[in-house]
């Protein structure tokens, strides 16, 4: 039995030495030491042992898988250490190379442009509503005074997927929606964004975004519209911003006005920026129509309100001074990230 045992160390201890891979060492490891090894067939067959001689066999067996159980550690070991030094060698960084440049986004100039009027009104005690893009034809046009014939409802402007239903072309409904829950007083403002059926230039696109603003309270008059208005022109192009408005024909609002506000490039002289006028059109307002607070279930002899409307767009392209509307959308990362 001894004579065996040092021969199947031997054994083991040649094939491990012989091992040129890990795979070859696991493999020596199951001949000699798994369950079917010879080593275990040795302790299988000590029922053929005298009982005397046992202890002494089983001690003999477990000193030849101590040493064979030791190569192949050491073995394992010297191995390890020789694949991690030719991986090192293959694998050679240079430390003195500049690291790439982790490049990280930021906000849209839309998006920007959004939080800060957004800012700015809700200091003023306004809440931020939004509605769905895909309207129906009452909310989008009659709710908001635009019967059947009128020409904003031309297909040429509107896109329509059925007869009752489209896409917004304002935000509007929002407004009528909100009014039309008759939770008074209301003050909010309604982003979002809305589609018509317009040719891609320098300023206009198909889908673009508005930011439109109602207020619903007793006793409401235009001076509440331009004063409320005066300060959001101050608070976004500055302290010196002067506003005008100009008489204009909205069919939700009764009057309606145009909102002009001092070039704040050149402080009102004139200046290529303004075209030489000294004056810059940012957006329309006026009182709301009566017909439209009676159609959203208010009394308009108890209840007055204004609302304004103004195209994102148009904000981020004068705050930055861009010229071509097109440049927020094509996603060059030359132009987005000066903002």
């Amino acid at each position: 039995m001894n004579e065996k045992l040092q021969s199947i160390k031997e054994e083991a201890i040649r094939q491990i030495k012989e091992s040129d891979a890990p795979e070859k060492l696991n493999d020596v490891r199951v001949k000699y030491l798994g369950k079917k090894g010879e080593l275990t067939a040795v302790l299988k067959s000590m029922k053929d042992v005298a009982k005397e001689d046992r202890p002494k066999v089983g001690q003999m067996v477990n000193e030849v898988r101590a040493e064979i159980e030791t190569a192949l550690e050491e073995t394992k070991k010297q191995m390890e250490e020789k694949i991690l030094e030719e991986k090192l060698k293959e694998e050679v960084i240079d430390v003195t190379l500049p690291a790439k440049k982790n490049l990280v986004g930021h906000r849209h100039p839309n998006t920007i442009a959004l939080e800060e009027v957004e800012r700015i009104f809700i200091g003023m005690g306004y809440e931020v509503v939004e509605g769905p893009e895909v309207e129906y034809d009452l909310y989008n046009f009659e709710k908001l005074n635009i019967p059947e014939g009128h020409p904003a409802k031309d297909e040429q402007d509107t896109f329509y997927i059925t007869k009752d239903i489209v896409l917004r072309t304002q935000t509007s409904p929002v407004q009528a929606r909100v009014m039309e829950q008759g939770k008074l007083p209301i003050r909010m403002i309604a982003p979002g964004r809305v589609f018509r059926s317009d040719e891609v230039d320098a300023t206009h696109s198909p889908s673009f975004h508005q930011i439109e603003g109602l207020v619903i309270d007793k006793n409401i008059t235009f001076a509440d519209l331009k004063g409320t208005l005066e300060e959001f022109a101050k608070e976004l192009f500055g302290p010196e911003t002067k506003t005008k408005f100009r008489p204009h024909h909205f069919p939700f609002t009764e009057p309606s006005a145009e909102v002009d506000v001092s070039c704040f490039k050149c402080g009102g002289k004139g200046c290529r920026f303004c075209k030489g006028s000294g004056w810059i059109e940012i957006l329309g307002c006026g009182m709301v129509h009566p017909h439209v607070l009676e159609m959203c279930g208010i009394d308009p002899n108890e209840y007055t309100g204004f609302a304004f409307g103004v195209g994102l767009e148009r904000i981020a392209l004068l705050k930055y001074e861009i010229d071509d509307m097109r440049l927020l959308y094509e996603n060059d990362i030359r132009f987005l990230k000066q903002f």
